[in-house]
């Protein structure tokens, strides 16, 4: 057998110098500048995306929930947005029926509560082959409760390319029309789980009055409406102490050298 590198005890060859506190902070503050601006293009990227074409979804979909039969617009949950993610879970792939794929399971490890996603008026699914009963099991075993996930019972996979490898959909709906506005996969799929990150992708992006999106998109200010996941509750007015604890945040986050 090979060795575990990860469990080997041995010294670094021609790494970076060690350097006193001072110059750590300097070359620091040097890459910082870099990293902000990876930042700022990366909201300059998103802002692309919340002006991306929209392509009308003209078939009829049918999934299977725990209570029977759903469609596309079901799985809306009657919110605004909707993120879906293809986690291979089915007869012929690596794992089956204990597991998920390796990679799907990562990605199941990193997904945030939905319950933020909801409180931006965006639903969130996971949909596999597998039967429900088997999704059951392996989400109980996994720790995975918080992810609504459903069975694929046509070619959504196939229509959506993600019929051969793993991929995130992002739609939007208008009354009972949907609309697709967006898709990432491969490297791209292994920043998704936060919250920030599937808002990124949507068509309506964090929802917050800071960011560049046409007019007449939804927005409010920046933080205020987090909440704990169990205490969202629609149409609430943000607690006053978060408010000001949100406030200073915020106000911290604005300095130049900050932003």
């Amino acid at each position: 057998m090979g060795k575990d590198t990860h469990l080997r005890d041995e010294a670094l060859g021609n790494h970076p110098p060690v350097v006193p506190r001072d110059e750590w902070k300097a070359a620091w503050d040097q890459l910082l500048v870099k990293e902000k601006a990876h930042t700022r293009a990366g909201d300059a990227l998103a802002a692309e995306r919340r002006r991306m074409p929209w392509l009308a979804v003209e078939k009829d979909y049918e999934f299977i929930g725990l209570d029977g039969k759903l469609s596309l617009l079901d799985l809306f949950g009657g919110r605004r947005q909707l993120i879906v993610y293809r986690a291979f879970f089915e007869p012929g792939v690596f794992g089956w029926p204990e597991h998920a794929c390796r990679g799907c399971s990562q990605i199941a490890d990193q997904v945030g509560h939905p319950a933020h996603l909801n409180a931006r008026d965006t639903s969130f699914a996971f949909v596999s082959r597998a039967p429900q009963a088997d999704i059951a099991r392996v989400k109980a075993r996994m720790g995975w409760e918080h992810i609504p996930w459903y069975t694929l019972t046509d070619d959504f996979d196939a229509d959506f390319d993600v019929d051969e490898w793993h991929g995130t959909n992002a739609f939007i709906r208008d009354g009972d029309r949907v609309f697709r506005t967006y898709f990432v996969n491969w490297r791209g799929d292994e920043t998704m789980g936060p919250t920030w990150a599937y808002l990124d992708i949507t068509a309506l992006g964090r929802q917050e009055a800071w960011e560049d999106s046409p007019e007449g998109y939804p927005q409010t200010p920046p933080y205020k409406w987090i909440n704990w996941h169990d205490n969202y509750v629609a149409g609430a007015t943000p607690d006053p102490k978060w408010v000001e604890i949100s406030e200073a945040g915020q106000a911290a986050w604005e300095k130049p050298d900050q932003a």
